[in-house]
């Protein structure tokens, strides 16, 4: 006798409205909540909520069937015991991890980082540590921006000094003569 399981019509709910949020998200990481005060989980849900993140306690069974139907394969073993998903949009996954790292440091690690699935690759609790320490996108793009100005900074630079010279006269000099 061949045994079936029956799909419960509320359960499959939650796990279709689980897969439909996480949809929403590219970034995850998963940690070990146990010990945290009500006020700390608020106060880091707070935080994310300010980064366009947010914070759920999930059912593991759920979230590993949404996980897998979304693609995001590797993170079973993150998904043992209580467990608070961090979900991250886009260029802010490195801020979200950065986030969640400091609130794991503010705990006296109560929070305990498991794992994450960042930028479309499993990561495990150490990675998501050092991927929390890299700048993120729009800190990089200022960096490269700076860099490009300088030579361009420089030569209008030079060149102004030597107009200056060609005149004599500085330009504050020039300001008190007026």
């Amino acid at each position: 006798m061949d045994y079936q399981t029956k799909v419960n019509a509320t359960k499959e709910a939650a796990v279709k409205q689980l897969k439909d949020e996480f949809g929403q998200y590219s970034g995850f990481i998963f940690a070990d909540y146990r010990g945290l005060t009500v006020a700390q989980l608020s106060d880091l849900r707070k935080q994310l909520r300010a980064k366009d993140a947010a914070c759920r306690i999930v059912k593991n069974r759920y979230a590993k069937i949404a996980m897998r139907e979304l693609g995001h394969n590797g993170v079973e073993d993150d998904l043992v015991g209580p467990t608070a998903v961090i979900l991250a949009r886009g260029d802010e996954q490195s801020a979200i991890a950065k986030i969640v790292i400091e609130a794991q440091k503010g705990t006296e690690n109560k929070l305990k980082v498991r794992g994450g699935f960042l930028d479309g690759r499993a990561f495990d609790a150490a990675q998501v540590d050092a991927f929390s320490k890299l700048p993120g996108r729009l800190e990089l793009i200022s960096h490269l921006m700076a860099t490009m100005m300088a030579p361009v900074q420089k030569v209008a630079a030079t060149l102004l000094a030597y107009q200056e010279k060609l005149e004599g006269k500085a330009p504050a000099e020039e300001a008190k003569a007026e």
